[in-house]
């Protein structure tokens, strides 16, 4: 498995090598000894912040074809997380909401697909969101906390100060994403 850093502090790429033959393909979607050495040597944080045991939740979402969901983060602590497409594409975006950070209100975006496994290593402290660019995209998440409702935070994923360019026309958004409020409000109240 490669590893690579990304734009953003903390941030990290875990590239899986796949067998692939005339059955298929056979990949290892997690390693444990890999992700703590991994973060320990190559992130600010020292390996400090998350190890692998500390992943408690997995949880899937299926998207058509244009949905974006996001940007979600979380408040209090915040919440790390492994995010991987196990079957179609996405458009994967974060926003650095660290204060302290060298690349506080920097995104980067990142492509997850069924094709090479990537999986991105989500820091506490970030938004994160997606658009499925292949007609059905499952999503699954590793997640290192139980889901707080209260702690939730969603961002406008079309918010004008951010200016994330989404690659397709978006489709649908949930409920509440399309009613979250602002950057500059988030800025306010971090």
């Amino acid at each position: 498995m490669r590893v690579e850093t990304a734009d953003l502090a903390d941030v990290l790429v875990f590239r899986p090598e796949p067998f692939r033959d005339e059955r298929g393909l056979f990949t290892r979607t997690f390693d444990a000894r890999t992700f703590d050495d991994e973060l320990s040597a190559r992130t600010a944080a020292g390996g400090g912040a998350v190890r692998a045991a500390d992943f408690i939740q997995d949880s899937q979402s299926r998207s058509a074809l244009g949905v974006v969901r996001g940007l979600h983060g979380r408040s209090g602590r915040g919440e790390a997380k492994l995010v991987r497409c196990a079957h179609g594409a996405v458009h994967d975006v974060l926003v650095d909401i660290r204060r302290g950070s060298s690349t506080f209100g920097m995104q980067q975006s990142f492509t997850l697909d069924d094709v090479d496994f990537a999986h991105l290593y989500v820091p506490r402290g970030f938004l994160h969101g997606f658009q499925a660019l292949t007609p059905t995209a499952d999503v699954c998440y590793r997640i290192d906390r139980e889901h707080d409702p209260a702690e939730d935070i969603a961002v406008a994923y079309d918010d004008p100060d951010l200016g994330i360019v989404w690659p397709l026309p978006v489709s649908l958004v949930s409920v509440r994403d399309a009613a979250a409020r602002g950057w500059a409000q988030l800025l306010e109240s971090l």
